[in-house]
């Protein structure tokens, strides 16, 4: 004989799609969805925060797609994978590894809804990761379920994010070696110089290249011959990163530069202009021959930054030829200590005669 459960109840309607579990006083929202049935705990016997969280829930439902509500964690992942063609190879990289891992170690299966991932288990997840990351690692990974399902938002599988509160860790700021100018023109010369290397009068151009016009890698890649405009006296550079174009002048210390690649047919419509995509290699053995700190290729740009600074070029065009639309707020803040060093230098030419 089956005997009843001793906190058994009943449920007790008290208002539209509310009712009162009566063993426990526990709200319910109980309402119907896209021709299905929900009945959803609100956590609480307080009938005030009862009605707040049922017209959460009410507008929450009126988000969702039946048609995708019941996607899988497995169609998700591979939705994801199929628009990550909009970023960079580097971030295409970082994110496909980071899905391969969490494919392998995710606990709770890939087939089930994505509608019943939780947050506590994405903390979870991220906790079992922790030990061996950086916390800059960390945070990609944190970055990643943000990013995942956010993308199930906009397909309207869910209507809140169980990712949205996941923070990332406070990374120290790295020391970030600049060179002086002197430096950067003596890498320039010293990779040239290396005769038996067949690369190096190629990685050699694009160093100088990138600390002479202040670009990255990823904008030298995408350049071609069409994109420099003696005439206008302008460069069309594209940042696959953040899918934008921009321009910068074609500066006086860049002019004979291009002046001899074009000599040399190297700017030619159609082609890319520089051979290699990345100097980081002859970068580092240069800075070694020299006795150099190690600079990277993202050092170059900081070169041209500081030494624009130096001269008194002001923060709002040196973003704009960054190809930042911030008005100078980003360069503002990373660089500041240089307008006050180069401030108080000026400073002490103001002297009594």
């Amino acid at each position: 004989m089956n005997k009843s459960h001793p906190r058994s109840g009943e449920f007790r309607r008290v208002a539209e799609n509310l009712f009162r579990y009566s063993s426990s006083s526990v709200y319910y929202a109980r309402f119907q969805s896209n021709g299905k049935d929900i009945s959803r705990s609100l956590r609480t016997t307080d009938r005030t925060l009862a009605k707040r969280r049922l017209a959460d829930e009410l507008e929450n439902a009126s988000k969702l797609d039946v048609k995708v509500g019941k996607m899988t964690l497995e169609e998700l992942l591979r939705l994801y994978e199929e628009r990550l063609g909009q970023y960079a190879p580097k971030t295409i990289a970082t994110r496909l590894s980071i899905r391969k891992i969490f494919k392998e170690t995710w606990p709770h299966g890939l087939n089930v809804p994505v509608h019943s991932v939780n947050t506590g288990q994405l903390e979870l997840w991220l906790a079992s990761r922790r030990a061996n990351f950086k916390k800059a690692t960390y945070n990609e990974y944190a970055r990643f379920l943000r990013h995942l399902f956010e993308l199930a938002l906009k397909f309207r599988v869910i209507a809140t994010s169980p990712a949205a509160g996941l923070k990332g860790l406070r990374v120290e700021t790295p020391i970030r070696t600049t060179p002086t100018w002197e430096q950067f023109q003596a890498l320039v010369a010293d990779i040239r110089a290396q005769r038996l290397s067949a690369d190096a009068g190629d990685s050699a151009d694009l160093v100088e290249f990138m600390g002479l016009a202040g670009v990255g890698t990823a904008e030298c890649t995408n350049l071609m011959g069409e994109h420099i405009d003696f005439a206008a006296k302008r460069i069309t550079l594209y940042r696959l990163k953040t899918d934008t174009g921009y321009t910068i002048p074609i500066f006086p210390q860049l002019l004979p530069f291009l002046q001899r690649l074009q000599a040399k047919g190297q700017l030619q419509q159609g082609q890319n202009i520089f051979k290699i995509r990345d100097p980081k290699k002859s970068l580092a053995a240069a800075c070694k021959r020299l006795n150099f700190p190690h600079f990277s290729p993202r050092s170059l740009r900081r070169c041209f930054v500081t030494r624009s600074i130096e001269v008194g070029i002001d923060f709002k065009t040196i973003a704009s030829w960054q190809g930042h639309r911030d008005g100078g707020v980003l360069i503002a803040k990373t660089y500041s200590h240089l307008r006050s060093e180069h401030s108080d230098a000026m400073a002490q030419r103001l002297v009594v005669h």
